[in-house]
């Protein structure tokens, strides 16, 4: 699978996730590949096959699935674009315990690419529980489905989170790399899809007002809030040993924060976009367990209203330990320790059932040195800031002090 190049048509393939009947394929996967369908980005040699562990009949899967897409697309549904994308859709049973389900799962794959020409093209996507990514790995290399051979590419998506620890992730990482060989393989974060996220390069390099001043001379700080009014709903199982640091920050936050600290990439182009993220992530000043104490907060929602919803206390919620120490939300406190960022405080902030959502991105420019209206109240005066809206309002807003239209000398915040 090579780099796409607009204008350029795209490849023929199968489409495997793992995972069909799970949230992320409902609310992110199925959409995303309608949204493709809308703007006629899919081959059109093409085939979707959706991996369940229990088997489900093509039109229940499909029900389900347009569900999700009726809900969270992000343009209007039309039944004919509907109709083309699920004709090809085919469910599966597999499960990664049962050794002879991948052997079958291999016999009606290797039917299907035939009878949907695919030419052997295949991209399997891992939309389960993290513990299941290796045992899918491992069935899937055994049984030869992701040999590279007669021209035909293989590829696996991992979604996030990709261990719970950097032993774990290790360990992961060095078993898909004996099963596949590293361009293969597609280490994921979907946030990443995100328009506004997408933008923020563009906004940092492609503007010569902001780049500049994008410095410790003229940023005083960075907060970073992703902040969701839902709870855990029906994932206590899966939360409750994760918790809201290991499920958002590592992945989602710290992308957003090496989109904002990174430095000028030598081109635009995925490894030098990659290699740039990661020197300011290993930049991240690493804190004694005092100082990490002094600049972390956890803590958990209990029973409360959110509007008129009634939130159930995470500790009642199905599938969680009733005495459950599991952080729901989380902030922190974080330095960068380079050039560019040395004293300007990064802070990171998530959590669940919170009053309000929002995902943003806020800069805080430093004050202006010389202080000319000296005699405007204080709390006339605005704070300089530029706000990267992702979700659910996306733009960009500045804020900044303009003069009122009023003979006297009085300042108001403008955006």
């Amino acid at each position: 699978m090579t780099d796409f190049q607009p204008g350029q048509a795209p490849q023929s393939c199968a489409f495997v996730i793992f995972g069909v009947t799970g949230d992320l394929t409902r609310r992110l996967i199925v959409p995303a590949l309608y949204n493709l369908a809308a703007e006629e980005l899919l081959p059109d040699k093409f085939c979707v096959v959706g991996v369940a562990r229990h088997g489900i009949s093509k039109d229940a899967l499909c029900e389900a699935l347009l569900k999700g897409v009726r809900e969270f697309a992000t343009r209007r549904v039309e039944d004919k674009i509907v109709k083309r994308l699920f004709e090809c859709v085919t469910p599966v049973e597999a499960d990664s315990g049962d050794a002879r389900s991948f052997d079958r799962l291999k016999e009606q794959l290797e039917g299907l690419e035939v009878a949907r020409n695919t030419g052997g093209n295949r991209l399997f996507y891992l939309a389960t529980p993290p513990d299941a990514f290796a045992p899918i790995a491992r069935e899937l290399g055994r049984v030869g489905l992701l040999k590279e051979d007669g021209g035909a590419w293989r590829r696996l998506v991992v979604e996030k989170p990709f261990g719970n620890d950097l032993a774990s992730a290790r360990a992961l990482n060095l078993e898909l790399l004996s099963i596949l060989n590293e361009h293969q393989i597609y280490r994921i974060d979907h946030y990443l899809g995100k328009e506004t996220v997408q933008n923020i390069l563009v906004l940092r390099f492609a503007n010569g007002m902001f780049e500049p001043i994008w410095n410790r001379h003229h940023i005083d700080h960075v907060q970073i809030t992703v902040e969701e009014t839902l709870g855990i709903g029906h994932r206590g199982s899966f939360y409750d040993a994760v918790g809201a640091l290991r499920d958002m920050v590592p992945n989602h936050l710290f992308q957003l924060l090496s989109l904002v600290a990174m430095e000028p990439p030598a081109r635009f182009e995925a490894h030098s976009v990659r290699s740039e993220k990661g020197e300011v992530l290993a930049a991240i000043q690493t804190q004694s367990e005092e100082e990490a104490l002094r600049n972390s907060v956890r803590g958990q929602y209990t029973v409360g209203k959110i509007g008129d919803t009634v939130i159930p206390a995470y500790r009642e919620t199905e599938d969680v330990r009733p005495d459950s120490t599991t952080e729901t939300y989380v902030a922190l406190k974080l330095q960068i320790d380079n050039w560019r960022w040395a004293g300007v405080p990064f802070y990171l902030r998530t959590g669940k059932a919170l009053s309000i959502e929002r995902t943003e991105v806020a800069i805080k420019f430093r004050e202006a040195p010389l202080m000319m209206f000296e005699r405007a109240p204080v709390e006339q005066l605005a704070e300089n800031y530029l706000v990267i809206g992702i979700e659910p309002t996306e733009g960009v807003m500045l804020q900044f002090n303009t003069k009122c239209p009023v003979p006297r000398s009085e300042l108001a915040a403008c955006k």
